[in-house]
């Protein structure tokens, strides 16, 4: 079916864009001011604020191995009820030759998810090897965890080996601090972005925060931007839409999710409506995908 969004409010981040959309075949078509010219079936947005849907970071930590209606539940309450159609999560890597068996049992366990998902890996530091990272690139593992405690001694990887390894996929290293006071840990990430920046590796600042949105930089340096989490010209049509009012002038994406769930009413999943008001879910499983990487940081968002 085509049709057009016309007066829609897109935030994406903290700007705000009125514009109008033109739906094909599941994607948008065509993204301008001037769609007057075509007789399609119009929709009006105008009393909604649109917003890409996002992409939340996720360990699963109390999802595996649980019944199917406690999964059907963890994805409604943690995903679905938060204009999420996209997670990422990992699996816990002890020994070099698990990757590919503990990835692939990992999306058996992930057959039912109604939404997208990306599988990563986390690793202790002392893991970190040319051999793993080889290892990632043949499967196209999209993001790296590494564990740090206040015991590492960053100094003593070859981050050299590391790099070449790494090229031209590129996974980002994630840090992943296990328990630890502040202190010690401001001072181990200090010392993790400067020798990320001076060995030139491609990477993340600060470890993720559970079951939040992730920036666009970070998307962009897992290469899933613009593939999730936009609205572009010849992307996939997935969004949420909330009720508009005055406090969202000055808003963005992230207030939203964190403090106007609320008004959100509307949220579509490639074409299709998967919320409709808090009445109005639809559990589709099986319905979402493993997301397959082409090529990390290609797009670049400073």
């Amino acid at each position: 079916m085509t049709y057009i969004i016309e007066n829609a409010n897109i935030l994406k981040e903290s700007e705000l864009l009125t514009t109008s959309l033109l739906v094909k075949e599941n994607k948008f078509a065509y993204i301008s001011n001037n769609i007057r010219k075509y007789s399609f079936t119009r929709m009006n947005a105008e009393p909604y604020i649109m917003t890409p849907t996002f992409v939340l970071f996720d360990s699963l930590e109390h999802f595996k191995n649980s019944s199917f209606q406690e999964k059907k539940d963890y994805f409604l309450k943690n995903f679905v009820m938060q204009g999420c159609t996209t997670f990422l999560t990992y699996v816990n890597i002890k020994y070099e030759n698990e990757v590919s068996s503990k990835i692939k049992s990992t999306k058996l366990e992930l057959i039912n998810s109604p939404i997208d998902y990306l599988i990563g890996i986390k690793v202790p530091l002392r893991l970190l090897t040319p051999g793993l990272i080889r290892k990632c690139k043949k499967e196209k593992v999209p993001a790296i965890f590494i564990e740090l405690n206040e015991m590492d001694d960053l100094s003593i990887i070859p981050w050299g080996w590391i790099r070449e390894a790494m090229f031209p996929f590129n996974s980002p290293l994630i840090p992943y601090i296990v328990d630890m006071e502040v202190r010690k840990s401001k001072k181990l990430l200090f010392e993790w972005n400067n020798v990320m920046k001076v060995q030139k590796i491609n990477h993340i600042e600060e470890p993720l925060s559970e079951r939040q949105p992730l920036q666009l930089r970070v998307l962009s340096k897992l290469g899933i931007f613009p593939l999730k989490s936009s609205i572009v010209q010849g992307g996939e049509v997935s969004y949420n839409l909330y009720k508009k009012n005055r406090e969202f002038k000055n808003m963005d994406t992230l207030s939203l999710f964190q403090y106007h769930n609320e008004r959100l009413l509307v949220t579509v999943h490639k074409g299709i409506v998967i919320r409709a008001s808090e009445a109005g879910i639809l559990f589709r499983s099986g319905f979402g995908e493993h997301v397959s990487v082409k090529l990390p940081s290609f797009f670049s968002i400073l």
